[in-house]
């Protein structure tokens, strides 16, 4: 009598401890639910930023494009079709060839003076100096001032007569105060300002990419007999190529659109030996009046730097970009 009524409660023992079964509320049913699709809120994310895009990058390109085919004062509509005379006309233009030279001179003086002293000196402040700190704020202090503000700063510094860098030159028995009127110095003397004004970008940028190189590396090369110099050469300066190939990408696309200094500095005078495809597309679209010929000059403009944006990144940046991509890819 007594068996009987163990094994029944064994079984009820049995039957009371057994999970209960899902519910249509339990967490299991809950996991299964369909999550919202990603592309509505990647839709939603990039919509204003698109938006935007359009409005104010890609619709000023297809209207200076349409503009350059007209020959137009920038009043009403354009009637005057002329196709691509305003391209023929552009580069048979004594004026805009030599804003090309200039452009080039100017890429050529950045590559070769600016960038490599912009990162001696961040190897030279890498070093445990004191005050370090200090030269740092230093040098970056003209990157913070805005273009036009260093142009008018230079212009008071070489002023005539008046100038404190014309006092001085004149005290050492030169003449400083004519360097922007002199056509034969007034290009170096926009590069200089030029440089002056971002030469601390490009020394933040080393100096940081010089810091996140690990100290082993270059210990390791002194330890196995390297000299300074070797260890720069081989260790160091192979680990800073990223950077010192993306400040050659700014530098050239910076030249290729330069005109707020310029202008401010020379108005691309003397005799246009200052004077830039910027300051040239100015002086004939808000200056002349002529808006078909310096749109077509805006679209030059526009195809050189993408031209050269497009060529940088599929030769020089592709090793840079690729490994981005693998990085991102491995951290998923």
């Amino acid at each position: 009598m007594t068996r009987p009524s163990t094994v029944s409660d064994t079984r009820r023992g049995d039957t009371a401890t057994d999970p209960p079964a899902p519910g249509p509320g339990t967490t299991r049913q809950r996991g299964r639910q369909p999550r919202p699709g990603r592309g509505g809120v990647l839709a939603v994310f990039l919509a204003p930023a698109l938006a935007l895009f359009l409005l104010l990058v890609v619709a000023p390109i297809l209207v200076a494009g349409y503009a350059s085919l007209y020959k137009w004062n920038g009043f009403g509509l354009p009637e005057n079709f002329v196709g691509l005379d305003n391209y023929t006309r552009a580069f048979s233009d004594p004026t805009f060839r030599g804003d090309l030279w200039r452009g080039l001179v100017l890429v050529l003086l950045s590559l070769a003076v600016q960038l490599p002293a912009a990162l001696a000196l961040a190897m030279l402040l890498n070093q445990p100096l004191r005050g370090r700190a200090a030269y740092r704020l230093i040098f970056f202090a003209p990157y913070v001032l805005s273009e036009v503000t260093t142009a008018v700063l230079f212009t008071l510094v070489f002023s005539p007569n008046r100038g404190l860098g014309d006092s001085v030159s004149r005290w050492l028995g030169a003449d400083a105060g004519a360097v922007f009127a002199d056509p034969d110095t007034v290009l170096f003397a926009v590069f200089l300002v030029v440089s002056w004004k971002y030469f601390g970008l490009y020394m933040m940028l080393f100096l940081a990419a010089r810091q996140g190189i690990p100290k082993e590396l270059s210990e390791a090369a002194v330890t196995d007999g390297a000299s300074a110099w070797q260890a720069f050469r081989y260790v160091t300066l192979p680990l800073l190529g990223p950077t010192i190939r993306i400040s050659i990408f700014l530098s050239v696309i910076g030249t290729i659109q330069l005109f707020d200094m310029v202008w401010v500095l020379t108005r691309g005078g003397p005799i246009h030996t200052s004077e830039t495809m910027a300051v040239t597309m100015y002086q004939y679209g808000f200056r002349r009046f002529e808006v078909g010929y310096a749109s077509a000059i805006s679209i030059v403009m526009f195809l050189l730097s993408l031209v050269f944006a497009l060529f940088y990144q599929r030769i020089v940046l592709r090793r840079d970009t690729a490994g981005a991509i693998t990085n991102q890819g491995g951290q998923r």
